[in-house]
């Protein structure tokens, strides 16, 4: 079966085996235009065009689970911001139902963490990653170039809000760019918030995948650096470096291959650790087409969708 809305399975350097379901499928909507995108650059939208069926999902969802290893972790996101999907909230009651003991993830950019109904949704899976780059409100608009009328100070309100109802693990990513957030200053602001939500870990990041614009990653230097301003509020952070533990080796089609590369490039390691031999081979099949390429960042190569 080829699939539409899933993708990979890759490795998430926090996560595991991960798989991915896409609610955007057809193109980028996203609230944000973060200046790091891994899916490129694109104007903010609030709505997500054309959302697809939550039961085609699930019966790529289902066709997965029986026929294959299963993952980790199911990871809802999308070709932008999760959380504007309309029928979030009925897709991961069904998600719950069929999932065994894989776990639930949503990464989102916390953009609608103040909406009650989003805060309802969220309890209902395993792991929420909410993204919080920058406190100051200039700082947050240069990094994250939110949508107009998203503001920082409605954002911190509702993480507070759903930090005293949520009894999963709720994870923060902070993904530094050199020259833009990586100050000690800015650092101080986001430990000085997240002292008071005690989240079950911080993730320190910085720019690891081919970036929507001319960006640069902060070197492990600064990043250990920033990560002591955490320390000392007792915070748990972890400084994200990239780990492979075993080899699942996933069995994946030409169209599967193409449809993950285009939502999130892999490096070489990442192909290594997770394709069999038989998706290798399509891989170096796709590269002699020209249907995938090869793109170089912070010394690492990536094979991305062309």
């Amino acid at each position: 079966m080829a699939y539409r809305y899933l993708f990979g399975p890759v490795y998430s350097r926090r996560f595991g085996v991960s798989l991915g379901v896409d609610l955007s499928p057809d193109k980028k909507s996203c609230n944000f235009d973060c200046l790091y995108c891994e899916l490129g650059a694109a104007k903010p939208t609030d709505k997500i065009k054309n959302p697809p069926p939550p039961e085609d999902i699930l019966t790529e969802l289902k066709d997965f689970l029986a026929s294959n290893k299963k993952p980790d972790v199911i990871t809802i996101t999308a070709n932008g911001e999760p959380t504007l999907y309309p029928y979030l909230d009925r897709l991961i009651d069904e998600i719950n139902k069929i999932k065994g003991d894989t776990k639930t993830l949503i990464l989102t950019n916390s953009s609608t963490i103040d909406d009650k109904k989003v805060q309802q949704t969220l309890q209902k899976f395993d792991y929420v990653k909410l993204s919080l780059d920058a406190i100051s409100p200039d700082v947050f608009k240069k990094v994250d170039r939110p949508l107009n009328g998203v503001d920082i100070s409605s954002i911190l309100n509702g993480i507070e809000e759903f930090s005293k109802i949520y009894r999963g693990k709720l994870l923060i990513e902070v993904l530094v760019v050199r020259f833009v957030n990586d100050s000690l200053e800015e650092m101080e602001k986001i430990a000085q918030f997240l002292s008071g939500i005690k989240p079950y870990r911080i993730d320190l990041g910085t720019v690891d995948r081919p970036p929507a614009y001319r960006v640069f990653p902060a070197d492990d230097e600064t990043l250990y650096e920033l990560a002591r301003v955490f320390e000392k509020y007792d915070l748990p952070v972890n400084v994200v470096e990239r780990k492979y533990q075993y080899t699942p080796d996933f069995d994946l089609t030409e169209e599967d291959i193409l449809n993950t590369l285009k939502k999130r490039p892999l490096t070489e390691e990442d192909v290594e650790t997770l394709f069999s031999f038989r998706s290798k081979m399509i891989l170096q099949k796709l590269e002699k087409e020209g249907k995938i390429k090869k793109k170089k960042l912070n010394g690492k190569n990536f094979f991305v969708g062309v």
